[in-house]
């Protein structure tokens, strides 16, 4: 068993504490001896002791493979993958990665120990980055047709492409989700820079933009914007989390604000 202490009070091994029965408890919980002694019912609680398993799903499509200062965003995922794995680690819990684009390009099996984690991040940063559209749906299926547990999952990814909403909400009631968006600040807006040959890097899609064009600019400044919004609601809606973190930003703090709340 992990080392990992439910907040939940369930049906486990170890003694919690004794209270006065409430409306709603299972009779077979209650301690007969303190109830005759105190003339009214109390319930033995027990808290549940369950080793946790956590996965960590990465977005491998070749906008990942990307940054213009010191830090690609592929380099922040292993760097913040490696902080919640060897945490997990650290608890004696389980750490699993899925690599995906277009479709799912690698699995490495939950297991646990120091060595294991090394391993996890040294995938990350050494994978196949793919010329392809990235496919969130199939990431999602696969770790819900493969891994029946409930999990803690990180699902890691600069969220350029559309994915099935519908499938968010019910991966999202198996398994306990953060959405993180890694993100270069050149993503959220366009510097003037006069005119610019730009290619899509996963469709291969090119075009000449005129970015001296402040309206053209604040345009694409303000699709981001309504973007992510629409990505926080989605969400929300489905009961999952969702933050943001640019490439050289400290994600501790992010991390630490999520994990208090939950």
């Amino acid at each position: 068993m992990g080392q990992y202490h439910s907040a939940f009070k369930g049906q486990g091994m170890a003694f919690a504490e004794v209270r006065p029965y409430q409306f709603g408890d299972d009779i077979r919980r209650i301690d007969w001896n303190k109830t005759a002694r105190f003339k009214e019912p109390y319930v033995k609680v027990m808290e549940e002791e369950r080793e946790l398993t956590m996965m960590i799903l990465v977005d491998i499509s070749a906008s990942m493979n990307y940054g213009t200062k010191i830090q690609l965003k592929r380099e922040l995922v292993a760097e913040i993958s490696a902080s919640l794995g060897f945490s997990a680690a650290g608890n004696n819990d389980k750490v699993g990665l899925i690599l995906f684009a277009d479709k799912v390009y690698k699995v490495i099996p939950p297991q646990k120990g120091r060595k294991h984690i090394l391993a996890i991040i040294s995938t990350i940063l050494t994978a196949d980055y793919v010329q392809a559209e990235t496919n969130i749906d199939a990431a999602l299926e696969y770790m819900m047709h493969v891994f029946k547990k409930k999990s803690l999952a990180f699902l890691f990814s600069d969220f350029a492409d559309e994915f099935d909403e519908k499938l968010l909400k019910i991966a999202s009631k198996k398994h306990q989700l953060l959405g993180l968006r890694v993100f270069d600040e050149k993503d959220n807006e366009i510097p003037d820079v006069g005119y610019a040959f730009f290619r899509d890097i996963e469709t291969g899609k090119q075009i000449w933009v005129n970015t001296s064009n402040q309206r053209w600019r604040y345009n694409y400044a303000e699709a981001q914007k309504q973007k992510i919004r629409h990505l926080r609601e989605v969400f929300e809606k489905s009961s999952a989390s969702f933050v943001e973190v640019k490439a050289e930003e400290d994600y501790t703090k992010i991390l630490y604000n999520y994990f208090q709340k939950k």
